[in-house]
């Protein structure tokens, strides 16, 4: 049987988890050498600021301040995953590792938000955990997608012409 699970503190978590993941999102789309990788990152991160909307709508604690005064603080730029990106040089390098390091992300993310949602007993809320779970996983597939085609892998839009041949 679940446990009541601090939801105020469930969400501003997952709230937190969201900004972390737009700002990376943003980064990595402002160094992608390719204008598809460039693309995805973008996609992903206002993917990211929607998310965070919606947790944003069900956060009751004033802590956090507005959506706006959430946003406009800077973004922790200390993270080692913003730290490695910064420090690579080469433009393909960064993009292929920004593709596995948000893979990583996102599989923990998915994994964490589908742990906070079982725990959580009201009803809504738990909805929204396991909705952001399953936007994750779909996240993580729209990645893993983009580093199998920066990667010279078969893309899955051109399995028609692998199997036809």
């Amino acid at each position: 049987m679940p446990q009541e699970y601090k939801h105020q503190q469930a969400i501003k978590l997952a709230a937190e988890n969201e900004k972390e993941m737009l700002c990376f999102y943003q980064r990595a789309a402002e160094m992608a050498a390719n204008p598809s990788g460039k693309k995805v990152f973008e996609r992903l991160a206002r993917d990211e600021q929607e998310h965070l909307n919606q947790f944003f709508r069900h956060y009751r604690g004033g802590d956090m301040g507005s959506i706006d005064e959430f946003m406009r603080k800077p973004c922790e730029w200390s993270e080692a995953m913003i730290k490695e990106l910064n420090q690579l040089l080469d433009g393909t390098v960064k993009e292929r590792r920004a593709l596995e390091i948000a893979m990583d992300k996102e599989k923990q993310l998915e994994q964490s938000l589908r742990n906070t949602a079982k725990q959580i007993v009201d009803p809504a809320v738990r909805v929204i955990f396991d909705q952001m779970a399953k936007e994750t996983r779909n996240h993580y597939e729209i990645i893993e997608s983009e580093y199998a085609h920066l990667m010279g892998m078969v893309h899955e839009t051109d399995i028609d012409t692998f199997v036809r041949e």
